[in-house]
């Protein structure tokens, strides 16, 4: 009888690598301690605060029917354009405004809600896992690169190929089945409102036990981001003090050198490969010998990739649903792809447009060290504008499609 080798490499190789990591952290002590603080302090600083109010946020518009309300007006516009329920709306704008992982949080919320079904959670998650806009114009742009005008040009280039790839993903899984369209009678704003109202019944949490839930689950998962952020800090200090990544670096020449990128840019895509912060700041710091446009070429696909770490992330969230991680694991590689296919086209034959369009996103740029409540009250703008622009959008369809009806009866 012939046995499974899947299964008995899978259970080897994890308790090797566990073992593995442990005895590197008792060989190297001080540099595991060194990047555990370190990733402690990225954490504390910039992740917890940053992301808090909009998990708390986000938790009170579930319970409060709001997502079911855009679910409704919204079907006219993410049923045909990405294959997904209205109420995916909701997470593309949270993620648009506040970044990762909270697509992925929040989808996995509408699957346990059953909201979606398996394979629309799988597609939702894979094309709204994107960065937030301040940390593309302030933290790399600004900050790594120190060359304000790029962000316009890695954020362009980020959100189109979200964009592109939630479009391709909606042929994915054809054969399964989706949720069932929202029906009803009455206008669609009606049909909005009834379903908010049934939201609202249906939870029946008073407003306290609501808000205390919602602080609860959002610290929850926010410890559980900070351990991954923590522990893919150490582990990649040590593969670098052990030499491992000198010895990706040798490969990923080799396997470049066709492309014609510069091998300065080795140790960017290594370290980006794992965590999306320290391998985007490797590449705004590459030597003034590479070119620019490789740099932010290498910055943006790294962005887009957003690293093992996020990934570790995603698939521990999901972990309560029946969504798999593969679907958004391939859908990152193809965003990493297309982000820096958007960067070479915008920095070379569209360069002219987009040297135009410059001024009209200059106020997006954060002008000095912004504080924690100016980020917030900006990402909360930004989620705001980009709700009302789906919303508009999904209304205009939804009566495009009624003139439709009309005009062929």
């Amino acid at each position: 009888m012939k046995t499974n080798p899947g299964p008995r490499l899978s259970t080897y190789a994890w308790p090797i690598i566990a073992v593995a990591l442990t005895i590197s952290m008792v060989l190297y002590p001080e540099d595991a301690f060194a990047a555990a603080v370190k990733g402690l302090d990225v954490w504390w600083n910039i992740v917890f605060p940053a992301l808090l109010p909009f998990f708390i946020g986000s938790e009170l518009l579930m319970g409060l029917g709001v997502v079911h309300f855009m679910g409704v007006l919204l079907e006219p516009l993410m049923r045909p354009v990405f294959n997904v329920p209205g109420v995916g709306s909701f997470v593309m704008a949270m993620g648009l405004a506040s970044g990762f992982p909270i697509g992925s949080i929040l989808t996995a919320n509408l699957r346990r809600d059953e909201l979606c079904s398996k394979v629309e959670g799988e597609r939702l998650m894979s094309f709204t896992n994107t960065a937030d806009p301040l940390f593309m114009f302030g933290a790399v742009a600004v900050g790594m690169f120190g060359y304000p005008q790029i962000g316009i040009t890695i954020a362009i280039a980020h959100y189109l190929s979200s964009i592109s790839t939630g479009i391709m993903l909606r042929f994915y899984g054809r054969s399964q089945p989706n949720s069932p369209e929202i029906a009803g009678k009455g206008s669609i704003l009606m049909r909005a409102v009834a379903a908010l109202d049934n939201a609202r019944q249906k939870d029946r949490r008073p407003m306290g036990q609501l808000l205390g839930d919602a602080i609860r689950n959002s610290v929850n998962t926010l410890l559980l981001i900070g351990g991954f952020i923590i522990l893919f800090s150490v582990i990649i200090r040590i593969m670098t003090v052990a030499g491992i990544v000198g010895i990706f670096s040798s490969a990923v020449t080799w396997l470049l050198a066709p492309f014609g990128m510069n091998p300065a840019l080795t140790p960017a895509i290594i370290s980006g490969l794992f965590e999306v912060t320290l391998g985007s700041q490797l590449a705004g710091q590459a030597p003034a010998a590479v070119p620019m446009l490789q740099k932010v070429m290498v910055a943006s696909a790294i962005i887009a990739w957003s690293g093992l770490s996020v990934h570790a992330q995603v698939a521990s969230i999901i972990s309560g649903t029946d969504m798999k991680i593969a679907p958004f694991v391939v859908a990152r590689f193809i965003h990493a792809i297309q982000a820096a296919f958007f960067v070479w086209l915008l920095m070379e034959p569209l360069a002219p447009l987009v040297a135009l369009g410059t001024p009209v996103f200059a106020h997006l740029q954060p002008i000095g060290d912004m504080t924690f409540w100016e980020k917030t009250v900006r990402m909360g703008w930004l989620f705001v504008w980009l709700t009302i622009g789906l919303i508009v959008l999904g209304l205009s369809l939804g009566a495009l499609r009624k003139i439709k009806i009309i005009f062929w009866r």
